[in-house]
């Protein structure tokens, strides 16, 4: 009964913005779990075909670059074109490639919140409509397949930095996820999101390069590894995460859930 519950063997799965950081450690995850083949996208060629080497060869399994900028939905047409042409079924989207921006609230400027809005949420949506036929060539009630969308602690909770469209973003998109869920589940799709706190990434550079002081802000008293990332994506691709439709887990430490927060005095 038990066997292989998070076995991801011979399945096949995209993971857009993999080349580097959560992307990538997803990736990694998916393919030391058996997956047969993981595409990763990027809008740089260079890193996103270097990723796929590297991958490779570290795995049974393939890694194949897609290199396309999907900040369009033109973008995510052409991406969902390519996966189409080669593949009939695809087993596990996961939508990950994202931006972010930083500026004063008075200063903030139209195309920062256009930048960041368009590939977090308006890419994401319409991405997972492209290969929606794949998706339900994939998906049985006895394996359905799964979309999984990152979002961020950024959207649960407010965070002092002033990332206006970021935190907006990151709310819209745990709710969309359950608006999809709403919807795919009747085709056997199930739609999650992970909302990861601090890792490691060029998106969070606090997190990357001083490590130790964002520790311990932190209640488990330590930035993410890579094996947090993926344990808890591998658990939603996989036989494990089966009967989990429309929720969003926060992968942080205890930012969120479990932070006593700041004592006022009474």
């Amino acid at each position: 009964m038990f066997n292989d519950l998070f076995s991801l063997k011979g399945r096949i799965a995209l993971v857009t913005g993999g080349s580097r950081g959560i992307g990538k450690m997803i990736a990694a995850g998916f393919l030391a779990q058996g997956a047969a083949k993981v595409y990763i996208t990027a809008r740089k060629a260079g890193p996103c075909e270097a990723t796929a080497k590297e991958l490779s060869a570290l795995y049974d399994g393939e890694c194949i670059a897609l290199p396309i900028d999907i900040s369009t939905v033109e973008g995510c047409d052409k991406l969902a074109g390519e996966i189409i042409k080669l593949e009939p079924k695809l087993d596990i989207l996961v939508n990950n490639a994202g931006a972010a921006w930083g500026a004063e609230f008075d200063e903030f400027p139209e195309s920062g919140w256009d930048k960041v809005m368009d590939l977090n949420v308006k890419s994401l949506f319409f991405l997972t409509k492209a290969l929606a036929k794949p998706l339900r060539a994939a998906a049985s009630a006895e394996r359905p397949a799964k979309v999984i969308n990152i979002a961020s602690v950024d959207g649960i909770f407010v965070n002092p930095s002033e990332t206006y469209s970021y935190a907006a973003s990151k709310a819209a998109v745990i709710h969309l996820t359950r608006r999809m869920a709403t919807k795919l589940i009747k085709d056997n799709i199930n739609v999650t999101a992970i909302a990861p706190g601090a890792f490691k990434s060029d998106m969070n550079r606090a997190a990357r390069d001083h490590a130790d002081d964002v520790a311990k802000r932190i209640p488990a008293r330590r930035i993410g590894t890579d094996e947090d990332m993926a344990g808890v994506a591998i658990y939603l691709a996989s036989r494990a995460g089966d009967y989990v439709v429309g929720n969003t887990i926060a992968v942080d430490g205890g930012v969120v859930y479990a932070n006593a927060g700041l004592e006022i005095a009474g």
